[in-house]
């Protein structure tokens, strides 16, 4: 309480010499596509740690928050996908049970069966709330759906939604495979590009709009969505687990640091965490949709990218969509 009570002291101070200006891009949806598609792997980012992610033939929505405040903080960007106009929706991946990570009444606004893999702890609520289809993991449990593995993986991080259930249910991040005859791509590196023959490009950091050249990365690819987390090393043994293909990892809410640092990653030790867990593509998260700390999406992304740099990190292996971009992971 100590710490908080000097971090709200410090937040009136400098919140007023914070540029907020920059607001993270937008594209229109291309909604009929993502009606449609039932084939070609896709990842649509809608906002904050909720993706649409378009996997075996099922329509995969992480953390699912369409809220337009959260406490008495305006949300900055609109949702990358209206939440009426999202596809039906087969499974729902809950992290843990904070507000910016699970809203009740964006999860009752979504249409489909919705079978909710939540974290141990969290199905009893979820049921008092009316959700019937639900079911509970522990750390590394996994559960098959269809044609797809989900692991729910360890994070550091904790959950509370009043002052009673501090930590009643669990925390994590979810890891998601096709395992049947899995065809992943060839990739090489020449000096300090990242080549993805055949049809990969070199793009500039960041690649943002709808014309941006976005990468092949798999037929079958796995996709790994840490929720939220501060840095562990458990993101070295997740990476020893399995070949991610994707990672969606938070960059954002770390200011100051000396509070924020057991919960939220800073942008260099996002990367740090990316490196660990060797996957081949990053996606950043959890930034420029609510001021949840003293950081902006603009200096997440300009730490974001200055790590990049002096890690020699090819610029292609960091994918930064525009909320309500469909990166078509393969195909078509």
């Amino acid at each position: 309480m100590k710490q908080f009570n000097r971090w709200r002291q410090e937040r009136i101070r400098k919140l007023k010499m914070k540029d907020y200006s920059f607001t993270v891009p937008s594209v229109q949806p291309d909604l009929e596509y993502l009606t449609d598609n039932r084939k070609c792997p896709s990842l649509t980012w809608i906002g904050h740690s909720t993706f649409l992610i378009q996997l075996g033939g099922m329509n995969i929505i992480t953390d699912p928050v369409w809220s337009s405040q959260m406490a008495f903080q305006r949300r900055l960007t609109l949702p990358g996908i209206p939440i009426d106009e999202v596809p039906a929706v087969d499974v729902v991946l809950i992290s843990h049970s904070h507000y910016d990570h699970l809203s009740i009444q964006s999860l009752r606004r979504l249409v489909g069966p919705r079978q909710l893999l939540v974290p141990a702890g969290l199905r009893s609520k979820l049921r008092k709330k009316g959700f019937l289809r639900v079911k509970e993991l522990h750390w590394w449990e996994s559960v098959s759906i269809g044609g797809l593995t989900f692991t729910f993986v360890p994070s550091q991080h904790s959950t509370r939604r009043n002052p009673w259930d501090t930590n009643s249910s669990h925390w994590g991040g979810w890891v998601i495979e096709q395992k049947a005859s899995r065809s992943r791509r060839t990739v090489s590196r020449e000096g300090d590009r990242l080549v993805t023959p055949p049809s990969g490009e070199e793009t500039d950091f960041p690649a943002t709009g709808d014309n941006a050249p976005y990468p092949a990365v798999s037929e079958k690819p796995t996709i790994y969505f840490a929720g939220d987390s501060g840095y562990f090393q458990g993101f070295k043994e997740i990476g020893c687990r399995f070949a991610i293909d994707v990672a969606l990892l938070p960059i954002g809410a770390y200011e100051p640091e000396w509070f924020m640092g057991p919960q939220h990653t800073t942008p260099e030790q996002a990367l740090q965490a990316f490196e660990d867990i060797g996957a081949k593509w990053f996606v950043p998260m959890h930034y420029g949709t609510f001021k949840l700390a003293d950081d902006t999406p603009r200096e997440a992304l300009d730490r974001l990218e200055a790590d990049r740099i002096r890690r020699c990190l090819a610029a292609e292996r960091i994918v930064i969509p525009p909320l309500g971009h469909t990166w078509r992971l393969w195909g078509k």
